[in-house]
């Protein structure tokens, strides 16, 4: 049993800002009366413990109806804003939800026919009287999350009490809290790096400083002014900081503790500029499945051990499929109180482990010092003449030209070969594809270099903002 986080939260320190939103803020008792006063809205029409579906933007709005749906303890789907209509369709249906929440201004993403209540009804609606629990059982669900569906129908993946709470205790013992920690959200809720933070601020009783969407400009200011002290970055979005902090010419301020860099391998180009700027950069390795991180690079390690995503966390394991050697590649497997016990919908019989171990589908190894190194998706892997060919190696090379602003790599059929990886880049300033070739051709084996360069505008990505290796294909 663990205690009702808001209503905890609330009681510890009541006085002590929880959320701050333009040029408002939140204490945690003002947070715990509104989102009391929403879970006595909701309950004239869904019932404790139910399944809703949550769709609309990162606002305070969102913050109040998510706590409000924990205080009744309902079972929150949350909805990818960049989803097709069909996507969505899938979803809630697959999730056989009670109802719809979801913004005013997003309800023309969702499919017909579904019962749909907006944020904007439900701050009409009269409230009725309620109990709200002040325990909560490990195993209670508190959200579900689909997975990005890189194989076959996205799944949905129940993450627990435990789940969220664990993995926020082991984020806690490695980066360490304080009163004054503010942590910056600019990803998106309905991911698990948005929600998580979410999570943390209760259990910790730190103060989000929610952004809407993503913005450079705004995130630098923040850091550079020292009113916040960490924030969750994918690599994209660490290259977009980084540019604007370089071309203000400005650093971090000391206050600043931590980027907690996730979503796949940071390039060494980018941490080495950002040890320019005094903005210590941790990389992190976690997945929906896990509540967030699983191994995460102390900050002391950073230079030590570039391109490593650190070490499990204190109550995680983390093993590499069929060895126990290291620098051996093969699939990571994860074990701990943070794995999800399960999914639902079409994929509810499907046992979310094998022998208590998650297999994630990464490609990795453990050095002699027992540290992850993630090197790819096993399902984004390139067989080439016999040879494994990571795209995320190549990308990574790729980044590292001061022309390439972002990069995706993908295999394309070959005849003789089998596959042949090749390159769709989007520039910064122009630069041919025989200098990217000569430059790839320094730093990678030739059976690495991309056979043909596409210059795009842009690369398919998710709500996370990671690189959806599977559809850039799609862009020939």
């Amino acid at each position: 049993m663990q205690p009702n986080w808001i209503k905890q939260r609330a009681y510890l320190t009541p006085n002590r800002i929880g959320l701050r939103f333009g040029g408002e803020s939140w204490t945690f008792q003002q947070l715990h009366e509104e989102a009391l006063y929403k879970a006595r809205q909701l309950a004239k029409f869904v019932g404790r413990g139910e399944r809703v579906a949550i769709f609309a933007p990162s606002t305070p709005e969102l913050i109040k109806v998510i706590y409000g749906c924990m205080h009744l303890q309902l079972e929150m789907v949350l909805l990818n804003g960049r989803l097709s209509t069909e996507e969505l369709a899938y979803q809630i249906e697959d999730a056989q939800v009670a109802m719809v929440l979801a913004a005013a201004s997003d309800v023309h993403k969702l499919p017909q026919n579904i019962e749909v209540m907006t944020f904007e009804q439900l701050i009409e609606t009269e409230a009725i009287e309620i109990n709200i629990a002040t325990e909560w059982q490990d195993n209670q669900t508190i959200s579900i999350m689909y997975t990005s569906g890189t194989t076959g129908f996205p799944k949905g993946v129940r993450q627990t009490v435990q789940n969220h709470s664990m993995s926020a205790i082991s984020s806690a013992l490695n980066l360490g809290i304080t009163e004054q920690d503010v942590w910056l959200c600019t990803v998106p809720i309905f991911h698990i790096s948005g929600f998580s933070i979410l999570m943390r601020s209760l259990l910790y009783g730190a103060t989000v400083c929610l952004y809407e969407k993503f913005d450079e400009q705004a995130c630098v200011q923040e850091i550079v002014a020292g009113r916040v002290t960490t924030i969750s970055l994918v690599s994209v979005m660490l290259e977009r900081v980084l540019s604007e902090m370089e071309r203000l010419q400005v650093q971090a301020h000391p206050n600043f503790k931590t980027v907690l860099a996730g979503g796949g391998s940071i390039p060494v180009d980018y941490l080495q500029r950002a040890a320019k700027v005094q903005l210590p950069v941790v990389q992190t390795y976690g997945m929906t499945e896990t509540s967030s991180q699983t191994a995460t690079l102390a900050s002391i390690d950073a230079l030590r051990k570039i391109g490593s995503a650190g070490k499990p966390l204190f109550f995680n394991e983390v093993r590499i499929q069929g060895t126990d050697e290291p620098f051996v590649e093969g699939e990571i497997c994860i074990r701990g109180p943070h794995v999800t016990p399960g999914y639902i919908g079409r994929f509810a019989e499907r046992a979310s482990t094998e022998n208590g171990w998650l297999l994630t589908g990464d490609i990795g190894y453990l050095d002699d010092e027992g540290y992850l190194y993630v090197v790819d998706r096993r399902a984004d892997l390139i067989i080439s003449g016999g040879e494994n060919v990571y795209p995320a190696e190549i990308e990574n090379a790729l980044l590292a030209h001061p022309s390439v602003l972002e990069a995706g790599v993908c295999g394309l059929m070959d005849d003789k070969w089998g596959q042949v990886p090749i390159a769709f880049v989007v520039l910064k300033q122009a630069v041919t594809e025989a200098e990217l070739q000569a430059f790839c051709h320094q730093r990678l084996a030739r059976y690495k270099l991309p056979k043909q360069f596409y210059f795009v505008d842009s690369l398919p990505r998710n709500g996370a903002n990671k690189l959806l290796r599977r559809k850039l294909i799609e862009l020939l």
